[in-house]
């Protein structure tokens, strides 16, 4: 799989479970994976055209979801087992893209 696919489908799972965290708790900070995955959508072009700027912000955006960790222990501390399975899931797709960028930037380092 290509860094912009994995990109793409990260995004999308942060905007589905994002927008369901919100509708479900209200929280405005339920919105933030959703920003993060609206933007993501936006720079995949310029991944897909192996833009190396483009890329880096990409990389800055997806480690910027991994601030989930800190509502994901505060779900599991309070039992909202719900809502750590949606963390889980956001923090998950999000490590998978990390490993295609990092692959990416290894075969385009090695050319």
């Amino acid at each position: 799989m290509k860094a912009h696919v994995a990109s793409l489908l990260n995004a999308i799972v942060l905007i589905i479970i994002g927008g369901w965290g919100y509708f479900i708790s209200g929280s405005p900070t339920s919105l933030i994976p959703v920003a993060i995955g609206v933007a993501l959508i936006f720079l995949n072009n310029g991944i897909k055209n192996s833009n190396k700027a483009i890329a880096h912000i990409a990389v800055l955006l997806t480690l910027l979801s991994f601030a989930n960790i800190m509502p994901l222990l505060s779900a599991l501390e309070d039992g909202r087992n719900e809502a750590a399975v949606r963390i889980i899931i956001m923090l998950s797709s999000s490590v998978y893209a990390m490993i295609y960028f990092v692959k990416s930037f290894v075969e385009a380092r090695k050319k």
